[in-house]
């Protein structure tokens, strides 16, 4: 009898979806004969259908409230899954919701809704990092070896791209709304200033709606070269195999620089938790300062030896 598929969700946003990269793998190496499902949204749908996870990769419409239509759509795909076990590894109040989607006769549920069959019942859970926390929901569900996130099948062309025998990538971006997670964009210039002195050239990474900083930082270091708007994922593993070392913030694009492996540090505030929610790799440093904006660039400089 073949074994029943398998329905994994993970819905965002980028730094949780890099360190469930362990977990994927996990329950991947669990499941080996089952064809196995995610269900996430459209941002990471194209790059996580280039990995050796899953088999298929479904885009999660992420109906609204009021939207009756398309929660009878949703329930209708996922009941028609056949899957025979869900690992929640989003545990939101939205991803439990659909447990209750799968009703009357839902699957084997690793996660947090109530009813669950295998639940993530650690009362620590929430003081956990993302890492162990989600080691514990699997083991939970009976899965006792969970590695390390990485993102080794990553990589990607870089030709297109004309870059300095040796390098720095800098991230000074972040979410717009979250402007106490971000160090100055003078200080990363001066930053940018004393790895130019040191015959390394600072390549800054940034969408569109960083373009502003990343401009200031070109006018106070002339001499670095910016990337905005040219990197999606992949290639982002790509520039960090390559590079000497990468600076920024706590932002979804320092978790897949650290994993791919690049020497890396993350600038915490007082915004966020280091304990909770800090890239993992093999040479991550975190340095935290309650202000961000207090933080010098000799520390930084320290940190990276």
């Amino acid at each position: 009898m073949p074994a029943a598929p398998i329905l994994i969700i993970k819905l965002g946003a980028l730094g949780d979806v890099v360190l469930a990269t362990g977990p994927f793998a996990a329950i991947r190496a669990h499941h080996p004969e089952a064809r196995i499902t995610l269900l996430t949204t459209k941002p990471y749908a194209d790059w996580l259908r280039a990995s050796p996870y899953f088999d298929d990769v479904w885009i999660d419409p992420r109906p609204t409230a009021l939207d009756i239509r398309g929660w009878l759509a949703l329930r209708q795909r996922l009941r028609g899954g056949g899957f025979g076990r869900v690992y929640d590894l989003q545990t939101s109040s939205r991803s439990s919701r659909y447990f209750w989607l799968m009703h009357p006769v839902p699957p084997e549920w690793s996660g947090i809704a109530p009813g669950s069959s295998h639940p993530d019942a650690d009362p620590n859970r929430n003081h956990l990092h993302t890492v162990e926390r989600q080691a514990g929901q699997l083991r939970a569900a009976g899965i006792t070896t969970v590695p390390p996130p990485s993102l080794d099948w990553c990589n990607a062309d870089l030709s297109r791209f004309t870059l300095p025998a040796r390098f720095a990538l800098l991230v000074p971006g972040g979410s717009a709304h979250r402007p106490e997670k971000r160090w100055p964009a003078s200080a990363y210039a001066a930053l940018a200033r004393r790895l130019l002195e040191q015959g390394i050239t600072p390549v800054l990474i940034g969408t569109g709606a960083e373009a502003r900083v990343l401009a200031e930082i070109e006018t106070q270091a002339p001499g670095v070269q910016s990337l905005l708007g040219q990197t999606d994922f992949s290639s982002l593993c790509a520039l960090a195999r390559r590079a000497a070392l990468a600076v920024g913030n706590d932002t979804g694009p320092m978790h897949v620089i650290a994993t791919a492996g690049c020497r890396s540090a993350v600038l915490f505030s007082n915004a966020s938790d280091p304990a909770l929610t800090a890239p993992r790799g093999r040479a991550v440093t975190i340095i935290r300062e309650a202000r961000l904006g207090d933080l010098s660039v000799d520390r930084v400089m320290g940190a990276l030896g």
